[in-house]
């Protein structure tokens, strides 16, 4: 059985328990004062999430960087959900700081369905299409007024950071390959389109499954516009090599934007794997499959 990682994660992050969220709502929103509030399992790094009766889910940053992210998805989730395939988060109120708690906080309708396994999806071909569709119809949203995406510019920008997790992971992975197939990322020709929407953030604690079928993308804090190859991510830190060609072929992703989200996988996962080893188990675990298929695809490994 899951339980709950309380552990805290960054330096500068505070704690939160059911208690401090029920009387958050209580103050702000008496109407649901009576409703049990329940912390959910969750591999998320920037907000703490907890389920409020069963029709809600209130989510709370847990540190300062993460309260834009809770602006972002205020103001463009009701402008951004009525044109994608799928739920997505549904905003319903918007909480003040309050009871030592120190900044605003959001809730939510609650969606139903259940984050998929990386190395056991049910039906992987079936998802593929449904994750492809999914980026397909935010690509195709008019990107105008929309922020730049958190994780939109070039590759060539994570070049420092990456080589730094490499150099910090020494013998915990093979850094000479690596090094070599982010390196070959970085000499994918960059995006000359027009700037489009991206989630930003397509990982398998932000997919929700069904049926073995897409039934919603949550978590839109990184979402916003310019290449929208890192949405690419999903196909390596979920979807098992069998089923890529079917997600790609649903994106119309080419020979180019293909290995720029390849980049964006390897260089997402290896920045995380050190700095979550301990603290966040799950994303550690994922950070390493990931780095493995990629490893696997090339033939080294």
């Amino acid at each position: 059985m899951s339980t709950v990682n309380t552990q805290r994660m960054h330096a500068d992050e505070i704690d939160l328990d059911a208690p401090l969220v029920q009387r958050l709502v209580a103050g702000r929103f008496p109407q649901w004062a009576a409703l049990p509030v329940r912390r959910l399992t969750s591999s998320g790094t920037e907000n703490a999430m907890f389920r409020l009766g069963t029709g809600l889910v209130v989510r709370l940053p847990r540190r300062p960087g993460a309260v834009p992210d809770l602006t972002l998805e205020q103001h463009w989730l009701p402008r951004l959900g009525p044109l994608l395939p799928v739920p997505v988060p549904e905003p319903v109120g918007t909480g003040e700081p309050g009871e030592g708690y120190p900044w605003p906080w959001s809730v939510h309708r609650w969606l139903e369905g259940r984050n998929p396994v990386a190395g056991a999806v049910a039906e992987p071909e079936r998802l593929a299409g449904d994750l492809g569709a999914f980026v397909r119809a935010l690509r195709r949203i008019p990107p105008r007024d929309g922020p730049p995406g958190y994780r939109c510019g070039p590759l060539a920008e994570r070049d420092e950071p990456t080589r730094a997790a490499i150099a910090e992971l020494g013998g915990r992975t093979d850094t000479g390959a690596v090094t070599s197939l982010w390196e070959a990322a970085l000499r994918a020709p960059v995006h000359t389109g027009p700037p489009v929407w991206a989630h930003g953030d397509l990982s398998p604690g932000n997919v929700l499954v069904d049926g073995g079928r897409l039934s919603a993308v949550i978590d839109f804090g990184c979402a916003g516009v310019g290449d929208p190859a890192v949405d690419l991510i999903v196909a390596w830190n979920l979807l098992p090599a069998s089923a890529r060609d079917t997600f790609r072929a649903a994106v119309g992703a080419d020979d180019a934007e293909w290995a720029r989200g390849r980049g964006w996988a390897l260089s997402v996962s290896l920045i995380q794997l050190p700095y979550y080893w301990d603290t966040n188990p799950a994303l550690a675990e994922n950070s390493r499959h990931v780095v493995a298929e990629i490893l696997a695809e090339a033939g080294l490994r």
